[in-house]
């Protein structure tokens, strides 16, 4: 019941289904934001990873692999490394964009920025008991 001395008018149902509407988008965005953290182990991965192909260091790229992930030969990865090591070599950011499972591993997604403005790659690390199982620049 409205009191006749209110200056607010009363809320029709379009109002306050877009008030609704308003809080549920403000809790999913909070449920987001709220999971948008890596794991310290899986950044320490993906930045040991990263500086591994920048400075071409194979032992070092394949040293927390699955036995399948360090059976990298070392004539692929020099491949990799010369491709993009010279871009990683320039000022870069490691940002986390997300999770998901596959295939019983944790995969973790990572953007890589460069400072000077050139073309972004998308990283994925496959994660499983602490070991690497895949590492992809794209």
């Amino acid at each position: 019941m409205r009191r006749p001395d209110s200056a607010l008018p009363p809320m029709s149902t379009k109002h306050m289904w877009s008030l609704g509407l308003v809080a549920v988008m403000f809790a999913g965005a909070a449920a987001i934001l709220s999971a948008a953290e890596p794991s310290k182990a899986e950044a320490a991965l993906a930045s040991k990873l990263i500086n591994a192909i920048e400075k071409s260091d194979h032992d070092a790229f394949v040293a927390d692999g699955e036995p399948a992930f360090k059976g990298l030969g070392k004539e692929p990865f020099a491949g990799v490394a010369a491709q993009l090591a010279p871009k990683l070599q320039n000022a870069h950011e490691l940002v986390y964009l997300g999770d998901l499972r596959q295939k019983g591993y944790h995969v973790t997604l990572w953007k890589i920025s460069f400072k000077d403005g050139s073309d972004d790659l998308l990283a994925t690390l496959s994660v499983r008991g602490g070991k690497v199982g895949g590492f992809y620049i794209r």
